[in-house]
Parts: structure tokens; sequence; C-alpha cells
């Protein structure tokens, strides 16, 4: 009966954008200066904020809300998903499992992920379901399923034997990549443009891989250079649209900077050079810290395991220099590979690192929102924003973890969780 509601909810949203709330906590928290008003309030009319306070005004009609020693905050934003896979051998489940079959299964990751508070989300690649995220965002949009609001790549975009080819597999057997090949300057622009066209938002581009981490040091092959990633940069620019990469070391997420990219995603190993241009231009490091957590804890050997401590071990002193040279960070997680709805975890790792809860609160909202090219529309409680607010017990600046906890959950003035 609850999740017919919450389908209902979606599918009413357009109906729903004349209704007035008024959300009333103990706190209201402003990301993008640290300030929280105790008691706070929100007025929401329709799809936008209208006004937040201490008290704001309570028209005839609104419904008032109230979430008691709570929270409101702007809806989670994680710039880095993948709603087509979920838990198990990521190689075998993009073979065996039908287009359609993980398309299902991405409307339910969708769900699930705007039910623990992210009411946007950047998915990084469909990993060998070609466009059928467009599908998914598009459903949402229209309020047929529940879901956040997304930016979607298809397709990721791959040389050939590079991270996400099949290279494990039997050659004779002729297994597909789960990216689209692209093997130099003038194939990437084809590819970007095919991507397009089958309705991406932007353009995902695997840098290096695979990577190995050898006596503290990552070894991780670039993939392209710098004149083939500057020539996809400007492609997209073309029509306004932007790339982002899979990159975890040198030298290829220097290559990555200086042509151009908005995020480099995993960003293990980063050079003085590279953060530097990283700071000079805005280009947002995307950590990804759950997903390493997260095999490490589920490795099928001992080796295995200590390979992925490893790989921590170095990322969290990386991060550190990352935090100190003034890289701009968006919470990103990688979610797919283990649950979908779990991934707040990443805040509370953010955190542990290094960050300021309050700067992983920003990497999360609008640190992200800028990324996903929604600034000024969501991230913040501000009047005029899309009203995308989420409700968490206690304080996330005392407690970054109360993010793993999300109780209330409202996305365009329509409540989804309650």
């Amino acid at each position: 009966m609850k999740t017919f509601v919450l389908i209902l909810c979606a599918a009413l949203a357009v109906s729903a954008q004349t209704k007035s709330y008024v959300l009333h906590a103990a706190r209201v928290l402003d990301v993008e200066t640290g300030k929280m008003t105790s008691p706070g309030e929100v007025l929401v009319q329709g799809e936008k904020i209208v006004a937040t306070g201490a008290t704001v005004e309570h028209p005839a009609g609104a419904e008032v809300i109230d979430v008691g020693d709570a929270t409101l905050l702007p809806g989670l934003i994680d710039a880095h998903v993948h709603l087509f896979l979920h838990p198990g051998a990521e190689d075998l489940q993009t073979v065996e499992e039908s287009v359609p079959q993980r398309t299902i299964i991405a409307t339910l990751a969708a769900r699930d992920d705007l039910m623990a508070g992210f009411t946007a989300e950047r998915d990084m690649g469909t990993e060998g379901a070609g466009s059928a995220d467009s599908a998914v965002r598009n459903a949402i949009n229209k309020g047929m399923i529940p879901g956040p609001r997304l930016r979607v790549s298809g397709n990721a975009v791959d040389i050939l034997g590079g991270h996400e080819d099949a290279n494990r597999f039997n050659p004779e057997q002729h297994v597909l990549s789960n990216a689209s090949y692209a093997n130099n300057a003038a194939e990437l622009v084809t590819v970007i443009r095919q991507q397009f066209k089958e309705g991406a938002d932007f353009i995902k581009i695997y840098e290096t891989g695979r990577d190995s981490v050898v006596n503290g040091k990552l070894s991780t092959p670039y993939q392209y250079t710098e004149a083939e990633l500057k020539a996809a940069v400007q492609e997209a620019a073309r029509t306004g649209k932007v790339v982002a990469v899979h990159a975890s070391g040198e030298p290829g997420t220097l290559y990555a900077a200086r042509a151009g990219v908005s995020s480099i995603d995993h960003a293990e190993q980063l050079s003085d050079e590279t953060m530097r241009i990283m700071k000079e231009k805005g280009i947002f490091a995307v950590p990804t810290f759950t997903i390493l957590d997260y095999f490490a804890s589920h490795a099928g050997s001992a080796a295995g395991g200590a390979r992925y401590q490893a790989t921590i071990k170095m990322h969290e002193a990386e991060f550190k220099k990352q935090i100190a040279a003034g890289v701009p960070f968006a919470m990103g997680s990688d979610v797919g590979p283990f649950p979908h709805g779990t991934q707040a975890r990443e805040f509370t790792l953010m955190v542990r690192n290094g960050l300021s809860p309050l700067g992983a609160v920003q990497a999360g909202t609008v640190n992200a929102a800028a990324l996903l090219g929604w600034k000024g529309q969501i991230g913040a409680i501000k009047a005029g924003y899309f009203a995308d607010i989420v409700a968490v017990p206690g304080n996330p600046l005392e407690d970054i973890s109360v993010l793993e906890r999300v109780r209330f959950v409202m996305k365009g003035g329509v409540v989804y969780k309650r």
C-alpha cells in the first residue's frame, strides 16, 4: 500500500503544483554559509520554495508539516551513480541480464535513492544498456515513476581493450564492451554525437585503467591523450554540454584537467599541477570512497581485501592533500555495485578522511548542483529554488552520519516520504 501511495504521488505531481506547505523543524540549514536557523520554517508553493526563516507566512489552506527535532536541508545529490547495476558480479550481470530487465532494475534503484533523500543524481554510464537511462530520466520527469532528477550519459566511452572492455572473456565469444568504442579524436566526436542524439545530457569517458597499487604507488595507464580529450570537450561544448572522466591517477588526470573536463571521478592520486589546474578551473574531484569501502569488506579473498585496503590507505592520504590544495569536491558514491539507497555513507567517509562536515554537506548539495548544471535551481533552501528538501534527525554539522537516516523527502514540492 505504501509503495502504491508513493507512485501515486509521483503520478499526481503535475496536479500538485498549486499545493502549499509550511515545513517546520528544529533547525533549517543554509548549506552555503553553514548558518543554522533554529527553529526554522520553509514555505513551499507548487514546486518552488517561496520563503525561509525563523517563521514564514502561513497561507490559507497550506498544509503544515512539523518534522520535529530534525534539520531541514536541501535534497541530497549523488554525482556518481549507476542505476543499471546492482550487487553481484558486474561483468556477468551486464552479459546475462537483458536491457529490459536492467531497465526495470534501474527504476527500482531510482526509487530507492529518492527515498534515501537523493533528489538529484548523475548516472555515470549504463554499463552496456545504451541509452536506456534516457527512458528512465524521461519517465521520472513525466511523473510516471518516482526518482531523482537525473543527468544521464548513456554508455560511457572507452578504447578497444580499455577499462570496461570484456578483456577477461573468451575472445571467440565476442562479448561486447560495457562502453562504446572510440580509439581516436575523430571516433570520439562520432560517438559523442551519437550519445547526444540518443538523449545523453553529458559524456562520460574512461581516461585511466585498469589500476594496480604496488608499494603504495598507483599505476593507472591513460587511455586518451590530452589532445584527444580536448577534442571531446570541444565537441560537447559545441552543444553546451560537458565531459566527465573516470580517472584515478597520473598522467591521465593531468590530461583531463588540461583538457577542461567538468569532473575527475575517483581522483585517487593527483599531482600538484593537476590540483592547481582543478582549483583554477573549478574542476570537481569526486572521491567515491564508498565503493572501495564496500569492495574491501566484501572481497572474495584475503589477498583481494588487502589490495583494496592498500588503495584505500593511499586514497585517504591523497584526499587530505587535495583538501589542503583547495580542490573543489562533489559527492559521488559509485553506488550500484553496492545497494542503492545506502550511499549517504559517502558523507561519513569524506568527513572521516578529513573534510569538514559542512564541506561534505556542500559537496552533496550546492557543489553537486553546480556540477550537474543546476546551479541556482537546486542544492540550497532559497526562495525561487525547486522545493527539493529533506529532513534528518539531529544536526549533520555535529554528526554527519544522520544523513544516512533521512526521514522526510520532498522533490519539486511533492512529498515522497514523511
